[in-house]
């Protein structure tokens, strides 16, 4: 972890690279929560791609704020928010927020969630349940578990939120 970390604001030109992170952290955070099969699907990098081009570039999603982070020129996270799908109780909704397993630890994940999400904002949030390092990750950035769970894509998911 020599070179420094870099959050920066998203750009299309960082889709492809966008798409790469969001696969492995995928396959790194949900292998025997999601089958195999899901996460070795060969399409599944251009999905995310579609994905990403469509968040950064489709004037539908012109209130989401994406960011990237950076080290020694390679992305290592990624996050996006945007207004709350479901319930305008909170501010802000965060949508993903992914870091390779080797920069955990490293400030990545903050840098990324403040990038997205002010400080003084709202917030709610669905992470994969069990995923104690993620439900730990965001306890420490003020969210709790409000009791609500939904399954998604097969995941059980359960609800955060932060109030201001």
């Amino acid at each position: 972890m020599g070179s420094s970390l870099t959050v920066r604001s998203a750009r299309v030109a960082d889709v492809a690279q966008m798409a790469c992170v969001h696969v492995r952290c995928w396959q790194e955070t949900y292998r025997g929560l999601l089958p195999d099969a899901v996460l070795d699907d060969p399409t599944l990098p251009a999905a995310r791609e579609r994905f990403w081009t469509a968040a950064l570039s489709d004037e539908r999603y012109r209130e989401n704020q994406a960011a990237v982070a950076e080290r020694g020129g390679e992305l290592i996270g990624i996050a996006m928010a945007g207004p709350p799908m479901d319930n305008v109780a909170w501010a802000r909704q965060l949508y993903v927020l992914y870091v390779r397993a080797a920069e955990h630890g490293t400030g990545a994940g903050p840098a990324l969630l403040q990038a997205v999400i002010d400080a003084a904002e709202s917030a709610v949030l669905w992470v994969a349940d069990p995923n104690p390092r993620a439900q730990t990750f965001y306890r420490k950035h003020g969210f709790i578990a409000d009791g609500t769970a939904q399954i998604a894509d097969g995941v059980r998911e359960i609800r955060m939120v932060r109030a201001v």
